[in-house]
C-alpha cells in the first residue's frame, strides 16, 4: 500500500508537518510506504482551461511544462492520498489551490463533448489541517469542497484531522494532539484494507 501526502504548508518546521508527522510514521509503522511532496517547494502553475488536459484520455497530461507531472504520477501510484495544510482564510495555501485545480482537469477526463474517464476513481482521500480558528468555523469550508471534489472526481473521503493553535506562547503539538493523529492513522489503516 502506498500513501502520498501533498504538503501545502510553507512552513518545514510548523504545526501542519508535526501533526503531518505523527500520522506518516504510524501508517509506516504499519507497512504503508509514505511519499511527501512540499507544494512550496514546486513549481506549480495555475490551470489556465486551456483542455488540453481532455485531448488524451489515457494518462493526465497537461501543456504546461512544471511540477505537476511528476505529482500526477505519484498520485496516481498512490492508493491513499492525504492533504495537509494550514487553514489560513478559511481555504487552502495557494499551491494547494494550484495543484488541486490542475489535478481535477487532468485526472478528470470530463470536460468536452464525451464523457471520458476518472483516472483516480476508487482512490482514497484524506486531510490533515491546522487552524487558528475553532475548527467547526476554521475548517468546515475546506472540507466541504473537498468532500465535493471527492465525489466529482470518483474518489472516497475517508475524512479530516484539524487540530487548532490559538496561543503562539505555547507549543503546538500535546498529548491530546498526538492521541487524535494516531486515532486518526488507525481510521486510515481500516479504511485502507476494506
Amino acid at each position: 500500500m502506498k500513501c502520498h501526502i501533498l504538503m501545502g504548508s510553507p512552513r518545514k518546521q510548523g504545526n501542519t508537518i508535526a501533526l503531518t508527522t505523527v500520522v506518516m510514521k504510524k501508517l509506516e509503522q504499519q507497512g504503508i510506504e509514505c511519499g511527501l511532496t512540499w507544494l512550496y517547494d514546486r513549481d506549480i502553475r495555475g490551470c489556465t482551461a486551456c483542455r488540453g488536459c481532455q485531448k488524451d484520455w489515457s494518462r493526465p497530461g497537461c501543456v504546461q511544462k512544471d511540477d505537476m507531472g511528476t505529482i500526477f504520477q505519484e498520485v496516481l501510484e498512490s492508493d491513499l492520498i492525504i492533504l495537509a495544510l494550514p487553514i489560513y482564510s478559511w481555504y487552502c495555501t495557494p499551491p494547494m489551490k494550484a495543484a488541486l485545480d490542475r489535478m481535477v482537469y487532468a485526472m478528470n477526463k470530463y470536460y468536452g463533448d464525451e464523457k471520458g474517464p476518472a483516472l483516480w476513481a476508487g482512490k482514497k482521500l484524506a486531510v490533515i489541517t491546522t487552524c487558528g480558528y475553532a475548527p467547526e468555523k476554521g475548517a468546515d469550508l475546506w472540507e466541504e469542497g473537498v468532500k465535493r471534489y471527492c465525489k466529482h472526481s470518483q474518489m472516497a473521503y475517508l475524512g479530516m484531522l484539524v487540530e487548532r493553535h490559538k496561543n503562539y506562547k505555547q507549543a503546538f503539538m500535546d498529548e491530546e494532539k498526538t492521541v487524535h493523529a494516531l486515532a486518526f492513522a488507525e481510521k486510515l489503516m481500516k479504511e485502507l484494507v476494506k
